[in-house]
């Protein structure tokens, strides 16, 4: 049980910007990690995450980034890829537990085998992982994780329940802290098969990397013009953005320490502005509602999964 000291130490919600979905350039990416580097992000989760074609950024250059952000202040971890389809994935993963420099966020079962192999790796149980009860989560947390990103579709009640505020679920370095996607295209599932590439009459290895010329994935429409989903290579997305806006009362009696916020190609310092004001109570869900819905942003806003409801449901006016 977490004391009472504790709790008051910890009196902001930390945030997590989590790893970049899409293809940008490489100069977008470094002028991105830039900007992340003088907001209030207390994490930035690095790496490729959702296609191993996507080679703007080699791991020295990871590492090189990894580093600038942890002398600006940031917790740095590095992803693992979510799917693990080869020896050269296999590879990759070998290397980040090498690395020894940073802790890693796992993206796949397949990832964690080798990081145990590996010995004394600090690491991060990733949104991807297939945990969906408070049993598979006590399995994972004594492979030696330090935290859990609970997978997006879990509605807060749900969330409670696997690592409960009072009862936390004991980590590598004590209770199991728990973070949640609080912002952005959800992401729904991840294939072998490039969507994209299907999409422009191509395949896989020959997609002329198509992915590039959407800076937030491309939306689908339901046969009536709804925005449905969303594509981004090998994975699809919600073509709405997420967008959990709590109290930091209500997010801690769930048994939330951090909220995780995914990249979008505009208006993601200011996001990131409003997140901050929200966790520290200096802003109201309302007013940060009103916020977002001012901005850019690449669908309208949805937090249905955190309801327990359809997860495209539209946010939610209440608070």
């Amino acid at each position: 049980m977490r004391s009472s000291s504790e709790s008051t130490a910890r009196s902001r919600l930390a945030l997590t910007v989590a790893p970049l979905q899409y293809w940008w350039s490489r100069e977008r990416m470094l002028a991105f990690y830039a900007e992340v580097a003088d907001s209030a992000a207390d994490t930035v989760v690095l790496g490729e995450v959702v296609c191993a074609r996507r080679r703007e950024l080699k791991l020295a250059d990871w590492l090189a980034l990894a580093r600038e952000l942890r002398a600006a202040g940031k917790e740095v971890l590095l992803a693992t890829p979510t799917l693990v389809m080869g020896e050269a994935d296999v590879r990759l993963v070998r290397e980040l537990a090498q690395q020894g420099e940073f802790a890693l966020e796992a993206g796949d079962a397949s990832a964690l085998g080798v990081l145990v192999q590996a010995g004394d790796v600090a690491f991060a149980l990733g949104p991807h992982l297939n945990i969906y009860s408070q049993e598979a989560l006590r399995e994972h947390a004594v492979l030696g994780a330090t935290r859990w990103c609970a997978p997006a579709e879990l509605a807060l009640a749900a969330v409670s329940r696997i690592n409960p505020a009072q009862a936390p679920v004991p980590g590598r370095d004590g209770p199991l802290a728990t973070e949640v996607w609080a912002f952005g295209r959800l992401p729904l599932a991840f294939s072998a098969r490039c969507f994209t590439a299907r999409h422009h009459g191509l395949n896989k290895d020959n997609c002329d990397f198509r992915c590039r010329d959407d800076a937030d994935g491309m939306t689908v429409r339901s046969g009536d013009g709804r925005d449905f989903l969303c594509l981004n290579g090998t994975q699809v997305q919600s073509a709405g953005v997420h967008a959990l806006l709590e109290t930091p009362a209500a997010l801690r009696a769930a048994g939330i320490d951090r909220l995780r916020l995914a990249p979008t190609s505009s208006g993601f310092a200011r996001v990131v502005e409003l997140f901050d004001a929200l966790v520290s109570d200096t802003l109201p869900p309302a007013g940060a509602r009103a916020a977002l819905r001012e901005l850019e942003l690449p669908g309208e806003l949805i937090d249905g999964y955190a309801r327990a409801r359809a997860g495209m449901e539209v946010l939610t006016e209440e608070a």
